[in-house]
């Protein structure tokens, strides 16, 4: 039984030991006071780990890091954009749902706006006058700078 025990124990100190060593809770742990440092348990510090993990950058498909001197400082940034696996809240949801109407709209205005020009340019190259002695001048723009 004391075989055992000590056999526990021993793989006990392994885990907590491998823990501590790494990188990311070695890192956690150095912004704490020694006292605080070793007061987590083993358990704690998976649950840390597995916590710390889940913030994890990952690989994305585009992910563009630099970083930019002004004056004496240096300034970072970073733009990373990829396929979405979190869940989202609420909030990010609505937001989403906002901006992809706004999106589709402008989408949807700028189609139309394209539309209109080119039934206006069709129908100024026909001939067709809907409004006599009334121009907007797109078509006389049109002839002369692209036409010519």
């Amino acid at each position: 039984m004391h075989q055992l025990d000590h056999d526990l124990e021993k793989e006990n100190t392994q885990v907590r030991k491998t823990l501590r060593e790494d990188p990311t809770i070695a890192s956690l742990l150095s912004r704490m006071p020694e006292s605080v440092q070793h007061s987590f348990t083993e358990e704690q510090l998976a649950n840390l780990r597995i916590a710390l993990g889940a913030r994890s950058w990952g690989k994305h498909k585009i992910d563009f890091r630099s970083t930019i001197s002004f004056f004496s400082y240096r300034y970072y940034y970073v733009f990373v954009a990829g396929r979405n696996r979190r869940e989202l809240s609420r909030s990010e949801k609505r937001k989403g749902l906002l901006i992809q109407s706004i999106l589709m709209s402008s989408f949807l205005v700028f189609c139309s706006m394209l539309g209109l020009l080119v039934l206006y340019l069709v129908k100024s190259a026909l001939g067709i006058d809907l409004f006599p002695n009334f121009s907007l001048g797109i078509w006389s723009w049109f002839k002369g700078n692209i036409m010519s």
